[in-house]
């Protein structure tokens, strides 16, 4: 959770690794270009914290703070 302190909205960020299961065109996305920029927050599991992120081209998801790292 330390890493999400020092993220904020607008950040770069790149996808590192995705622990469930996601759509092929997302997956088709994230290997054209992993990287993003963060346009929120959630909450996830009641502890953590997820990121929303803007892939470019309407695509989006929101990632684990552990499966991104800034760009």
């Amino acid at each position: 959770m330390a890493q999400a302190a020092t993220i904020t909205i607008g950040s770069k960020v790149r996808v590192l690794r995705v622990r469930d299961r996601i759509p092929a065109d997302l997956v088709e996305a994230l290997k054209a270009d992993p990287t993003g920029t963060v346009t929120g927050f959630r909450t996830v599991d009641g502890q953590g914290i997820g990121l929303e992120v803007d892939l470019g081209a309407g695509k989006g998801a929101w990632f684990f703070d552990d499966e991104v790292t800034l760009a």
